[in-house]
């Protein structure tokens, strides 16, 4: 959660809590600590409470819509024929969007400024110089 985080930014954070809660610091960070052990423990119940009355083993990630679905009511070839008509449509829109991307750097390449021009066929005198700003002043 604080990857993040230096040591300094941690620091002040700290002196921030310390200046905000004074000598109640102790209570909060125990009070905050007792609050996610017993949202721990609820969820725990309510996994145990749940694979009891389906009669399948579910831990706490399982939960999520998608991978309940997934793990405990399709099997392998329900899962695989949901997907076959997608996968088509997938695998052509990759190439779409392939082929645009490689269009676009393409049309990026001729139009970019700073890559030279191809040179003449014949050798002529060079162009006569235009005077700029600098020269002028």
């Amino acid at each position: 959660m604080f990857e993040n985080l230096n040591v300094w930014e941690v620091g002040a954070l700290l002196m921030l809590a310390l200046l905000i809660f004074g000598d109640r610091l102790p209570v909060v960070i125990s009070d905050g600590l007792r609050m996610v052990r017993n949202l721990r423990n609820m969820a725990r119940s309510a996994t145990t409470d749940l694979s009891k009355e389906l009669g399948t083993d579910i831990q706490l990630e399982d939960l999520h819509p998608k991978a309940f679905i997934r793990k405990h009511l399709l099997s392998e070839e329900d899962e695989q024929a949901i997907r076959k008509p997608l996968q088509g449509v997938y695998d052509g829109l990759k190439a779409d969007v392939t082929g645009v991307h490689q269009e676009l750097k393409d049309v990026a390449t001729a139009a970019d400024p700073r890559r030279p021009a191809p040179a003449p066929a014949s050798t002529s005198a060079p162009a006569p110089r235009t005077p700029n700003y600098d020269d002028v002043t």
